[in-house]
């Protein structure tokens, strides 16, 4: 099947660590949560990723809040593909130690993978790397546990790709045959705004250009992981990057937890953005079930 023909995968990332401040349509509490995604999978998203409106909450208390925020969506999309966030903690075990009990309460069948470090900051008054919230770190050892976590609770991994070298290393799974089933990567450029969208000029990774697209796509070569780009702080249906994701194969994530372009849209407006763009290159909209299967997705369950 040429890439014309292939359903493509629309994730929605609807809040992260965006404000109501930087855009009062981002949704922060369960209640609004189970809304949006609803309205999002309606109008065309095959997957959600949410958080709670925080990281720092006890493990009991962010299961808690995830299935208040999910169990609505279950109720209306059996089927619908909802993944979290990590939480904080000194290693990967005690990020990810909210999995296990959401397979148990919600389903849960994806996971996460950074595979990587990187420096999330932000442009200072001279329009210099300010000093930001310290390096995001993820040892090899945290690399390494992340990938036998979702392959031991049976979760697809989304992983996350900050840099090209986090694409190095899951190739290098990739090869040696220790990536868990199931696995989705998200290839994230840094819009202008980065991150955090608090200054234009300091970013992170690749810029969302057609040249920058074109070396993730040469590093792709002799892999067969399924991927999907992003603009993080911009606006990936604004670049070329989207277009020729579509055209080389690939899936889009949008979202607000990623947007920081003009105008405040609403999540919803965002993937009909995206449902028009694959439509304009001859792609049908993959349902959730549709993506639980091009991702070949396990269902979660606890040894």
């Amino acid at each position: 099947m040429t890439p014309a023909g292939q359903p493509v995968i629309i994730e929605a990332a609807i809040n992260g660590l965006t404000s109501t401040e930087r855009n009062p349509h981002v949704p922060r509490t369960p209640e609004a949560v189970a809304r949006v995604a609803i309205r999002c999978i309606d109008a065309g998203a095959a997957i959600i990723h949410a958080h709670n409106d925080s990281i720092e909450l006890p493990r009991e208390v962010a299961v808690r809040l995830y299935a208040e925020s999910w169990r609505p969506v279950l109720d209306r999309h059996p089927d619908a593909l909802l993944y979290p966030t990590q939480q904080l903690g000194p290693d990967m075990a005690e990020r990810l130690a909210h999995f296990a009990p959401l397979i148990d309460v919600i389903g849960l069948r994806i996971g996460i993978v950074d595979p990587g470090c990187v420096n999330v900051t932000w442009a200072d008054e001279d329009g210099l790397p300010a000093p930001g919230l310290g390096p995001y770190v993820n040892s090899v050892a945290d690399i390494h546990a992340g990938f036998a976590l979702c392959e031991r609770l049976g979760l697809g991994p989304s992983v996350s790709i900050y840099e090209p070298t986090w694409l190095n290393h899951t190739l290098a799974f990739e090869r040696a045959g220790r990536l868990p089933r199931g696995a989705m990567l998200k290839l994230y450029f840094g819009g202008t705004n980065g991150y955090f969208a608090r200054g234009e000029g300091v970013s992170f990774g690749l810029p969302p250009t057609a040249k920058a697209f074109a070396a993730y796509l040469e590093m792709l070569e002799g892999s067969s992981l399924p991927w999907s780009v992003s603009a993080v702080g911009g606006n990936l249906l604004a670049t070329p990057v989207a277009r020729l994701a579509l055209e080389a194969g690939g899936h889009l994530k949008i979202g607000l937890e990623d947007y920081a372009g003009p105008g405040t849209p609403t999540n919803e407006e965002l993937i009909a953005q995206a449902v028009q763009l694959a439509t304009d290159v001859g792609r049908p909209i993959a349902s959730p079930a549709q993506a639980a299967a091009i991702l070949d997705l396990p269902r979660g369950a606890r040894p």
